[in-house]
């Protein structure tokens, strides 16, 4: 087999299970973000300013998971085009 083609396939496969992972971890993410909505929702004892935080943070966390994600995928792409060379 050529060596090219194996390489390819290598950067198929980890392409794939990375995007399986993240694709689980953002099922984690959002049961994680409902259960964070439900409890600071629920917590009377909690300050308005600590519950902010707290959702800034969520919403942090998503976005660093997201940028991650681009420039994951984006790397994958130089990475496939240098395979896709003659």
């Amino acid at each position: 087999m050529d060596p090219k083609e194996i390489g390819k396939q290598m950067v198929r496969f980890n392409k794939a299970a990375l995007n399986n992972s993240f694709n689980m971890m953002s099922m984690v993410y959002e049961q994680n973000q409902k259960l964070a909505e439900t409890f600071l929702s629920q917590a009377t004892w909690m300050p308005e300013e600590g519950k902010q935080a707290i959702q800034d943070w969520i919403f942090v966390y998503r976005a660093g998971c997201n940028d991650l994600k681009k420039i994951v995928d984006a790397n994958y792409a130089k990475v496939e085009a240098v395979f896709d060379q003659e």
